[in-house]
């Protein structure tokens, strides 16, 4: 029997920590858009060609050829038996394609887990990432048991807001972070979800494969309840 699986949750929620829980537990490929398209970069097919020539160019991938791009990542042996979609589908038409799509391949969609935090603990969950650049170990400026200390640290010339800085406590190591983890890419990434997320929620809501999940929990509570939700289908 196969397993079709979308995940869905707003930055922050845990979806790439919780889909590769579901891939080791059950045994499907962990299929993010955001990875095959930078796959693309490095390939050279007729496939990758088309998508390099429109990114080159600055265009936006048309819904045609993301799908183009999922359905060859679908049609590989490891995803017969079912995968987890993150970051897929943006939007109703792209939903339709798939249900389309798997309707010809005698599937279906089994559940779209939404993983729900609210919007402001999400923007602290993205923009309190701090890493190891020695151990690449991560931590968040919001969230620790006091093993990173995070200061202000004023603009010299006086022309930009405060900056932060997190420090590892025990061995004084400056923590550094992502350069798109600014407080407005976050909250633009956050604005862009709720904008173009509802209208899914809603979508698969009305056929009866949404299952909503608290995000807002530790990690192994988030997975145990996903690992439940999963099974019970």
């Amino acid at each position: 029997m196969s397993l079709y699986l979308i995940i869905m949750g707003v930055q922050g929620a845990g979806k790439g920590t919780q889909a590769g829980y579901i891939s080791e537990t059950f045994g499907i490929p962990h299929v993010s858009t955001g990875d095959l398209f930078r796959a693309m970069k490095s390939r050279d097919d007729a496939l990758a060609r088309k998508v390099q020539e429109i990114m080159d160019s600055g265009s936006l991938v048309s819904d045609e050829v993301t799908n183009e791009i999922l359905q060859d990542r679908l049609q590989q042996d490891d995803a017969q038996k079912g995968v987890i979609l993150d970051g897929y589908p943006r939007n109703i038409a792209q939903a339709e394609w798939l249900n389309s799509y798997l309707s010809d391949q005698g599937a279906k969609l089994g559940a779209v887990l939404l993983l729900e935090l609210d919007s402001f603990i999400a923007f602290k969950r993205a923009y309190g990432r701090v890493q190891s650049p020695s151990t690449k170990q991560s931590y968040n400026i919001y969230f620790h048991d006091g093993d990173i200390k995070a200061t202000f640290v004023e603009d010299k010339n006086g022309t930009f807001a405060p900056g932060i800085q997190a420090i590892k406590t025990d061995t004084g190591e400056v923590l550094s972070r992502r350069a798109d983890d600014s407080a407005e890419s976050v909250v633009k990434r956050i604005d862009t979800y709720l904008n173009t997320t509802s209208p899914l929620i809603d979508y698969y809501e009305e056929q009866g494969l949404l299952i909503r999940l608290d995000a807002n929990q530790a990690i192994d509570a988030v997975s145990n309840n996903v690992k439940n939700a999963i099974q019970s289908l």
